[in-house]
């Protein structure tokens, strides 16, 4: 019997729900995230009318700025997002509490015996959707399918305000037409080696063997090997705990000297002290992930004696580790900070999710 899986993506969240709250906002350009004119300011949601421009999440906010000068930015009102968060939560809930969080803004449903009986996930798509529009005033997108991986590329199809349904008998034609570059999981890196192999699509990565797969891209490869033929058996886990939290940029020109890597390093310290505000969460471990021109990957970690979770201190720890890493006449073309070894406080504990979704 096969899986019945939505997954839920709000459509430029934090944006809609400013837009939603300030009418002046309405049909206007606007950033979430970092103001321009301070550094490290990055891209946290752009509503669709910046989308337009140019304007992506995680970009620096002077490049959004540059490509929208027209945009209206204002900072992240978190407590306001969580509040619709867990609202959107309970509507998941009256139909199943097979419900896996991903981040505030979007989530796996496992509805395959759904508690009101339904029977149809495609009608279950629906009834949410509508009810989040309905009760909150905001639009979400949804994918309908088997299994995770499919469900997810589907809901990415029509955004925004879409629903998708990719049934098993279309899972694998779907897939082989698919650009490499949307396959989820396949970054920017990975997608330019893919097309420097010839490979542009799914039909072409599945002309490779699975061994073949794994030579070039390592245990990643085994993964896309099953996925590009629709195979994914993950199931929905509805108290996955998380273990990490991390950013990462790979940057169009190598960097080649620690001054260079100073500043992205700290650029993504922002980013990162931003996640873990949002998810509540402090940690012990750093680790700074350096990905080299070869392709070559090496990780250096930090523990601090204290739980840290501010800018200032991830920002230390990072240039600590940069320090001492063995980047000396080294081309660097990806830079990654992330925490772990995490602990939350004792209030929070009995409700962990909350923090998450």
């Amino acid at each position: 019997m096969y899986r019945k899986i939505i997954h839920i993506d709000m459509d430029a969240f934090y944006a809609s729900v400013e837009q939603r709250d300030f009418p002046q906002y309405r049909g206007k350009p606007l950033i979430v995230g970092g103001m321009p004119e301070g550094r490290g300011g990055v891209v946290a949601t752009a509503s669709y009318e910046a989308r337009k421009f140019g304007v992506r999440s995680a970009m620096p906010s002077k490049t959004a700025q540059r490509l929208c000068p027209e945009a209206i930015f204002v900072f992240p009102r978190f407590d306001a997002y969580k509040a619709v968060s867990r609202h959107i939560r309970e509507i998941f809930h009256y139909y199943t509490d097979l419900i896996e969080p991903l981040s505030l803004d979007e989530a796996y449903l496992d509805v395959t015996n759904d508690k009101q009986g339904i029977g149809s996930a495609i009608e279950i798509a629906k009834q949410i959707r509508a009810a989040i529009k309905d009760e909150l005033q905001l639009t979400a997108s949804a994918g309908v399918s088997i299994n995770k991986f499919v469900a997810k590329i589907a809901s990415d199809q029509n955004k925004p305000d879409g629903l998708t349904f990719i049934g098993p008998s279309k899972i694998e034609s779907f897939m082989e037409e698919l650009p490499v570059a949307k396959f989820y999981g396949v970054g920017k890196v990975t997608a330019a080696k893919m097309q420097g192999m010839g490979l542009h699509t799914g039909a072409d990565l599945k002309k490779l063997s699975e061994e073949e797969m794994v030579r070039h891209f390592g245990k990643a490869g085994r993964f896309y090997y099953h996925i590009i033929r629709g195979v994914d058996n993950r199931p929905v886990q509805p108290h996955r705990e998380t273990k990490s939290i991390s950013v990462e940029d790979t940057y169009q020109q190598d960097l080649t000297t620690r001054a260079e890597m100073l500043p992205e390093l700290e650029t993504l310290s922002s980013r990162l002290a931003e996640r873990l505000q949002r998810s509540g969460l402090k940690g012990r471990t750093i680790t700074v992930k350096f990905k080299f021109h070869d392709f070559t990957i090496i990780t250096r970690s930090l523990s601090m004696p204290e739980l840290i979770h501010t800018e200032a201190d991830l920002k230390m720890a990072a240039i600590t580790i940069l320090n001492n890493a063995p980047v000396d006449s080294k081309k660097v073309r990806l830079l990654g900070i992330g925490i772990s070894n995490f602990e939350l406080p004792v209030h929070k504990k009995e409700d962990s999710q909350l923090s998450l979704f």
